[in-house]
């Protein structure tokens, strides 16, 4: 997770992220289909609705305006930085998939326990963006981006891990 990328109210501990507000993965979906999951810590008493999904890159301006907006009042997914995120119900113990897909018709599929949440899914969209959450307070999240340590399937064979992507010059 990018410390540099997510709000100032998150604590980032390796891959076990807390607190509130949108926290960045630093590493942006290059390849053509992508899954992770976000394994939600503690028991079925923490429970809360988190928002799931990508973002586009974020900065300390962009958390600096967003705090401006927050004192005039409600902000809009668009404003906020979740605009391609869904939330979610979850409780202690769930599983959330992300499945991206840039190839044919981009678009961000969300699974719950390996259930597909098809009337959640995110059609069309552009540019770069970053695996992401917007957590509430009170719940804490691990972020899994291993093959090796997913709960759950991913949703089909072409979606493989996160992959670092290095340029050549």
């Amino acid at each position: 997770m990018a410390r540099k990328m997510s709000s100032p109210k998150v604590q980032i501990d390796g891959p076990k992220v807390s607190g509130v507000g949108l926290a960045l993965a630093g590493v942006p979906v290059e390849q053509d289909a992508a899954y992770w999951e976000w394994h939600i810590d503690g028991s079925e008493d923490d429970s809360g609705a988190l928002k799931f999904g990508v973002a586009t890159k974020k900065d300390g301006k962009f958390y600096k305006a967003l705090e401006i907006q927050a004192d005039d009042g409600d902000s809009t997914p668009e404003e906020d930085g979740t605009a391609l995120m869904k939330a979610i119900p979850v409780v202690g113990g769930d599983t959330v998939g992300v499945a991206v897909q840039q190839s044919d018709l981009p678009m961000v599929q969300f699974l719950l326990n390996g259930e597909p949440l098809h009337d959640l899914a995110i059609n069309r969209f552009r540019g770069t963006v970053y695996p992401s959450i917007f957590l509430k307070d009170g719940i804490c999240v691990t972020a899994v981006f291993d093959e090796d340590s997913w709960q759950e399937m991913s949703p089909h064979a072409r979606f493989g891990p996160l992959i670092v992507a290095r340029g050549i010059i």
